[in-house]
C-alpha cells in the first residue's frame, strides 16, 4: 500500500535548489518573514488569490497552516514549499503541488505566488522547474496541472516558459477576490 502513502511520511520532503533559489517546506520560524512579505505584497497578490481571511497574517493562523501542511504531506495530498534566495535567507514566495491524485491519474495541481519586490526576476521560473523535477522524479507523477486567470499575462508566460501547454478554459473555476472566475487550464506531462 506504499503506493497510496507519501514517500515522505517519516521524513520531510527534500530541499530543492538551483543557482537562483532554494525551496523547502515551510516551518514555524518562517512566520515573521512570511507575514511581512505577504503584508507588503497584499495589493499585488489579492487580485489573483482567494479572499484573505481577516486573521490570515496572524501567528496562530500561520501555525494552523503549518500543521495542515504536514498533514497534507503525510497523506500524500500536497507538497508546499517556500521559495528562498539561493542562500536560503530571504523569502521570495511559495508554491504548492496540491490535489495529488494517485491510482490511474498520477497527477497534481501547481499553485504559486511571488512577493511583489521579487516579481519578474526569474525566481518563479526556477522554482517551478525545481518543483516539476520533484513531482516527476521523486513523486513519480505523470502530469502536473496549473490554472490562471485569462488576463494574467505574467502567469501565462511563466507556464509556457516552463513547458506547460494550454488545454482549455474552465468556466467559474475558482473563487478569486470574492468572485467565481474563469481560468485557463495548462498541463505539463512527465518527459
Amino acid at each position: 500500500m506504499a503506493f497510496l502513502r507519501s514517500p515522505f511520511a517519516s521524513d520531510p520532503p527534500p530541499i530543492l535548489r538551483d543557482s537562483r533559489v532554494m525551496l523547502r517546506v515551510p516551518d514555524a520560524p518562517d512566520y515573521e518573514q512570511w507575514a511581512k512579505l505577504r503584508a507588503l505584497s497584499r495589493d499585488f497578490l489579492t487580485p489573483w488569490e482567494p479572499t484573505w481571511p481577516a486573521n490570515d497574517l496572524t501567528r496562530s493562523a500561520f501555525r494552523n497552516r503549518i500543521r495542515q501542511y504536514w498533514r497534507d504531506i503525510d497523506d500524500d495530498l500536497a507538497y508546499p514549499y517556500f521559495i528562498f534566495d539561493a542562500g536560503g535567507h530571504t523569502l521570495l514566495g511559495a508554491l504548492t503541488l496540491s490535489n495529488v491524485r494517485r491510482g490511474v491519474a498520477q497527477t497534481g495541481t501547481l499553485g504559486y505566488w511571488i512577493g511583489a519586490p521579487h516579481a519578474r526576476h526569474g525566481y518563479m521560473s526556477s522554482a517551478v522547474s525545481l518543483m516539476l523535477g520533484f513531482a516527476f522524479r521523486h513523486l513519480s507523477l505523470h502530469r502536473v496541472e496549473a490554472a490562471c486567470l485569462p488576463h494574467n499575462q505574467a502567469s501565462i508566460s511563466l507556464l509556457h516558459k516552463c513547458g506547460f501547454e494550454h488545454e482549455g478554459l474552465a468556466r467559474g473555476y475558482l473563487k478569486i477576490a470574492g468572485e467565481w472566475r474563469d481560468h485557463l487550464l495548462f498541463a505539463r506531462l512527465c518527459d
